[in-house]
């Protein structure tokens, strides 16, 4: 009688365990685990031709690397955007949300309403910025949800645009340490939460692809600062713009950091490779840009076709 007990027992723990082991495998995937299997797939290929993209954000975005973009695409490349100051997916989502700066810093030929632009289907690409700093975008402003409507107003327009979030940086003299952040954020915030809150809330065939930028800002700023550079960037603070005491702008990139940022934005766009593009650009204004010498628009390539091509979550491969 003991052993039947026994033997019935251990049948009873079998069955639970399979239990257990099925729920488990029944489960939805955690958003780690969607982001890594969607990824695996590469982007389509652009479409033949030059692209037309909107670009939704704010400073980090500005008037200078749209532009720049468009040289560096040629003719036929064309754009529009919608610009604020340190403006959340939310305030440029919601109409009683005022937008900082929206007059002063969409004062140009290229803004059109952002809410119009994506619901049109007239692009290939849009381009979403969250503001800094990520993370407090995302405890306070909603970041995941936003995107994810984003993402959805685009796509529900025309089922060919591609949707892209813009990966920026954080303030130079940040506490846990600039290039720390750029290295731990990528998957707690901009994969683990944001592209992972579009694939479960929308469950999209395309996914919203990555635009490393601060990914190849460190890269870039580990090289230079390792060679001890005597080009035209020789630290961190070269990519950013100088205040008129001298000191430098902890979050507003320069002109050598913006020509950093248009490339990675023409690399993961067009999914080919920046190296052998001009160096010589002009702003938004028609003004010339400051160039890097040609060594470091060299290395600047380089380095932005090699993290592009590593990052699977911008769809491009080498």
């Amino acid at each position: 009688m003991a052993n039947r007990m026994t033997l019935l027992a251990g049948i009873v723990v079998l069955i639970a365990a399979a239990a257990i082991m099925w729920a488990v495998s029944a489960r939805p995937q955690s958003g780690a685990q969607a982001v890594r299997e969607i990824y695996t797939r590469p982007a389509p290929p652009p479409p033949v031709g030059r692209m037309r993209v909107f670009h939704l954000g704010h400073s980090l975005v500005g008037r200078d690397m749209p532009a720049m973009l468009a040289q560096l695409a040629g003719a036929g490349h064309r754009y529009e955007s919608q610009l604020g100051w340190g403006t959340s997916l939310k305030h440029h989502w919601e109409p009683g949300e005022e937008i900082a700066g929206f007059a002063d810093e969409n004062d140009h030929p290229r803004f059109r309403p952002a809410r119009e632009a994506v619901a049109s289907g007239d692009y290939d690409a849009v381009i979403l910025t969250e503001m800094v700093e990520i993370r407090d975008a995302i405890k306070h402003h909603q970041s995941g949800r936003y995107l994810a409507r984003w993402a959805a107003l685009a796509r529900d327009a025309n089922r060919e645009t591609r949707v892209y979030l813009y990966e920026t940086w954080h303030r130079l003299d940040d506490a846990e340490g600039w290039l720390t952040r750029l290295d731990r954020d990528l998957d707690r915030y901009w994969k683990g939460t944001l592209l992972a809150a579009d694939i479960t809330r929308n469950a999209p065939a395309r996914p919203v692809y990555l635009i490393p930028a601060g990914q190849v800002m460190a890269r870039f700023v580990r090289e230079v600062e390792a060679q001890r550079s005597s080009g035209a960037v020789r630290s961190r603070d070269d990519l950013f713009q100088r205040r008129e005491d001298g000191s430098t702008d902890p979050i507003h990139l320069g002109d050598m950091g913006a020509y950093l940022v248009t490339l990675t934005h023409y690399a993961v766009l067009y999914q080919k490779s920046p190296v052998g593009l001009p160096r010589q650009l002009r702003r938004a204004d028609g003004t010339p840009a400051q160039a890097p010498d040609a060594a470091t628009a060299e290395l600047m390539q380089r380095i932005v076709w090699e993290v592009v091509t590593y990052l699977p979550e911008t769809g491009v491969r080498g």
